[in-house]
């Protein structure tokens, strides 16, 4: 495992069922994997609201919006197999 802290941005809004969920999965995958995770709300900012109103939640991996919500939801396998590939290994 490597001493990487990846940092998580998960981009929702108040209300939304699915962000919560995506929230717990990342804060399951936190147990085993280092990161940190900032949650921004949309709707405190127009620009944001615009850019992201009809594909939340997205999740950004240091920088990268990695999870796009157009036509299903990362799952939590998904983001440790991203996290594992991103420090070159395989996932348990």
């Amino acid at each position: 495992m490597t001493n990487h802290m990846f940092q998580l941005t998960l981009y929702g809004r108040a209300g939304c069922h699915l962000c919560v969920d995506v929230e717990k999965r990342i804060h399951r995958v936190a147990e085993d994997i280092p990161l940190s995770l900032q949650i921004v709300d949309i709707e405190s900012d127009m620009a944001l609201v615009e850019k992201y109103m009809l594909t939340i939640p997205v999740v950004a991996i240091d920088g990268d919006e990695v999870f796009v919500s157009i036509r299903s939801v990362m799952s939590e396998a998904e983001l440790r197999a991203e996290l594992y590939r991103r420090i070159g290994e395989q996932s348990p």
